[in-house]
């Protein structure tokens, strides 16, 4: 294993961010062309299966080794953080506008602070609280919260939901990241997704008829149509192999707190590339808001670099490059 490099860190999830943002618009058009959401969520998480279960085979099939002790945080791995975050978060931007859905969804980096301070015993910065505060902020302006009126609450309890899931998937993966390599790791997360798909929603009962359809690109591609199919398979491609691998790959260096906070510029991405792309506008205070995001991940990241006061207690701090857990990995 090679030795944490948080500046790498950083750049990965920042990457990953980029690659989630642009995943926005695109899953936007296979939904538009007829893909229902629980569909295009299994699509996405057999699809990378089978794709990285060749690349594994490939490269190093010894990797495929699991051990009983890995196996729990892997099936928790797959179908909090492969499986349901994607559900949940599709059924809350069904019921409720797609900026109130990832702000909900995007607390989840204050769960993690929380979790690891309550129950880790993890000591965390002040200045990670404020930058989490300030960019749920951001937010909130991003979302323009204050134009919707009356949310429906089980779009609300699934916003909640995803960001549960998304802070196990952060938790989990910091955990297992430590002893297995990140094409391996991202392999089994979505090959328990895939399971979990198949007995929750059986092949035999899926509509697959809308990818043969040829569909639009949307917006300011709305000249070009292309099949349904080749949508999901660079959503598959880019917008979730790539993209959780980064962040898998991301966890080696940095903590989990630190990978939440700086997955926080998502939501921003998201609103730039849909209005370059979909031609959505963006308010003076979502711009605003934007920035104040930014703000905080960087107040929660960067700030405060000098020396820290000593701890009143042995544990780290849940941002500094999380400890290898006991347990030897099976290779």
């Amino acid at each position: 294993m090679s030795r944490p490099n948080p500046a790498r860190g950083v750049a990965y999830v920042a990457l990953a961010a980029v690659f989630f943002s642009v995943n926005a618009s695109m899953s936007k058009v296979a939904l538009e062309a007829g893909v229902e959401p629980a569909v295009l969520a299994a699509l996405r998480s057999t699809g990378a299966a089978l794709i990285l279960l060749v690349a594994v085979l490939a490269i190093a099939p010894g990797r495929l080794r699991i051990g009983l002790r890995e196996l729990p945080f892997l099936v928790v791995l797959g179908v909090a953080g492969g499986a349901l975050v994607q559900w949940l978060y599709f059924t809350a931007i069904d019921r409720l506008p797609v900026g109130i859905a990832l702000l909900l969804e995007f607390t989840a980096p204050a769960m993690v602070a929380l979790f690891s301070w309550a129950v880790l015993r993890q000591r965390i910065r002040r200045q990670t609280w404020l930058g989490i505060g300030l960019a749920l902020i951001g937010l909130a302006l991003v979302a323009q919260v204050w134009t919707d009126i009356g949310l429906d609450a089980v779009g609300v309890l699934a916003g909640f939901g995803a960001a549960a899931c998304l802070a196990s998937y952060y938790l989990v993966g910091s955990r297992m990241s430590g002893h297995r390599d990140s094409l391996s790791l991202t392999f089994w997360m979505f090959g328990f997704a895939a399971l979990f798909w198949a007995v929750a929603q059986p092949w035999w009962t899926v509509d697959l008829a809308p990818l043969s359809r040829s569909t639009s690109l949307l917006g300011a591609f709305s000249s070009v149509s292309v099949p349904a199919w080749s949508t999901v398979l660079c959503i598959i491609v880019f917008g979730t192999i790539v993209a959780y691998g980064l962040n898998l790959a991301a966890l080696r260096h940095i903590s989990p707190t630190a990978c939440g906070v700086i997955g926080m510029s998502e939501p921003v991405g998201s609103a730039v590339v849909a209005w370059a792309w979909l031609g959505q506008s963006l308010t003076a205070a979502q711009m605003v808001g934007g920035l104040v995001v930014l703000a905080g991940i960087g107040l929660a990241e960067f700030g405060g670099t000098g020396t820290p006061p000593a701890p009143s207690s042995p544990e780290p701090a849940a941002d500094a490059v999380p400890a290898v857990p006991a347990w030897r990995p099976v290779r």
